[in-house]
């Protein structure tokens, strides 16, 4: 067991503990008969209900952030107001992105506009370094049940187990990701949010972070500290049937079955 030590509004550290041992996990899937494999929430048709967040007193005002920066970088804007707008100039920033890649890329660009770049260089000098960058990971964690939540819907802290063995409360669960579940895309879900969020956290702010959607429950668990797989099997998932942009690729191939979003 190690505690590390965080200097609290006090004045006085107020231990931070990571633990060497590690966490055991349980998974529930719903199985409609003891011969069929296991069934997605959408499958059994028993859908659970949306998980209901009481907007903060500064969402707003992080929504139209977000969304003005997004708008910037894709050059267009969507006429409906509210999170509604904000999924549709994310499918449009999807679609406009000529490769996988380019979507991340420009996706990487908005979260750095975010911030003031002084900010991000003071944070990989000043606090990565420190307790070997698991007071930075655990930060962080903090940060985004803060400030996330009317983007993501509710969300809490929990531990993972980083690469050393150390168990540590650098963990975010999302209960239900609210991005997921309206744009109903995974292409929309890997490219403009895991891999770019990833990739700013690693490059830009010198945290590791694996991100692990759920398909089939819409739950996302963020390990802070931990370093994706080179090879990440989530870009071959198929996308959801509810996907609009798998829905349309359907209707133009009537006879095909195609599963896939165009961009996964």
């Amino acid at each position: 067991m190690k505690a590390l030590g965080v200097v609290g509004g006090s004045g006085a550290p107020v231990p931070v503990v990571c633990s060497s041992v590690r966490n055991h996990r349980f998974r529930v899937s719903f199985s409609s008969s003891p011969s069929s494999g296991p069934k997605t929430v959408e499958q059994v048709g028993i859908a659970a209900p949306k998980s209901e967040y009481k907007p903060g007193v500064f969402d707003d005002l992080f929504l139209n952030l977000f969304r003005n920066k997004l708008v910037q970088e894709v050059g267009w804007d969507s006429e409906k107001p509210g999170y509604d707008g904000l999924i549709e100039v994310a499918n449009r920033l999807m679609m406009k992105g000529t490769t996988n890649t380019a979507t991340v890329e420009a996706a990487v660009r908005i979260l750095r506009s975010l911030f003031p770049p002084y900010l991000l260089e003071l944070y990989k000098m000043l606090i990565v370094p420190i307790g070997g960058g698991k007071i930075a990971a655990m930060m962080v964690a903090r940060v985004t049940v803060l400030t996330c939540q009317w983007l993501m819907g509710p969300c809490k802290l929990n531990s993972v187990d980083l690469p050393d063995g150390i168990s540590c409360s650098s963990g975010v669960y999302v209960e239900r990701c609210k991005y997921l579940e309206e744009s109903k895309c995974v292409g929309i879900c890997t490219n403009t949010c895991k891999f770019p969020t990833q990739s700013f956290f690693k490059d830009h702010m010198g945290v590791p972070l694996l991100m692990e959607p759920n398909f089939g429950d819409y739950s996302c668990q963020f390990k802070f500290g931990v370093l994706p797989p080179l090879d990440d099997t989530i870009v071959k998932d198929p996308c959801l049937e509810a996907c609009p942009n798998a829905s349309q690729r359907r209707t133009v191939a009537r006879n095909i079955d195609i599963t896939a979003c165009p961009k996964t």
